[in-house]
């Protein structure tokens, strides 16, 4: 058996997590990479060691595992630490999303804002990027509670959507209303199980 498997990413608030989120409701398996990463940097994780290794112990909290507010603080301005991070965390990321993936031959969709950037896209059956003009995406990063210049950083450390368009298979623009993108997602849905019934 094997996992009809999908990337999912975009832009930073381009709306990936809601398209996720309605992904996840029409009963698709849908890992997302930003909590695998998580789960490496609890404390006895690999990616606390990664980060130990690479920085030092200050970026650990007081339970032991990553402060992901200082890590973030630093990666987000320092282009060569990310680079480094990245390089050591992205295996591990790829790796926990194939051993979650293996043994159905379903949908399984890997949600992950820097899929093009890891180098995950070429080892996935379908892309799919969500996008949006960086106006709308700014607005809407500093309604989370983001500051302009931290959405333009956080912008920054993301390829740029060209790069991610063209290794997408598809593309969802959200730059309308939300019955817009639903309808956009819907049609996802059918392409994607049309796509996967043929694979099988």
């Amino acid at each position: 058996m094997r996992p009809f498997r999908v990337g999912l990413t975009g832009g930073i608030a381009a709306g990936k997590t809601t398209v996720a989120t309605w992904l996840r409701e029409a009963g698709l398996t849908v890992i997302d990479a930003d909590k695998l990463v998580a789960a490496l940097y609890r404390p006895d994780g690999e990616g606390t060691a990664v980060v130990t290794k690479l920085f030092g112990p200050r970026f650990l909290s007081d339970e032991g595992g990553i402060d992901h507010q200082l890590l973030a603080a630093r990666v987000f301005s320092d282009p060569v630490a990310r680079r480094e991070l990245e390089s050591a965390i992205h295996p591990l990321v790829k790796r926990d999303f194939e051993a979650l993936a293996s043994g159905t031959d379903q949908i399984v969709v890997l949600e992950a804002p820097l899929l093009v950037e890891a180098g995950f896209a070429p080892d996935l059956d379908f892309v799919v990027t969500v996008e949006a003009t960086p106006q709308i995406r700014i607005q809407r990063a500093v309604a989370r509670g983001l500051s302009a210049e931290e959405a333009r950083k956080r912008f920054a450390a993301q390829t740029d959507e060209a790069t991610r368009i063209a290794a997408a298979h598809q593309v969802l623009r959200n730059e309308g209303s939300l019955d817009e993108l639903r309808r956009q997602v819907e049609d996802l849905i059918r392409e994607l199980e049309r796509r996967a019934a043929s694979a099988r």
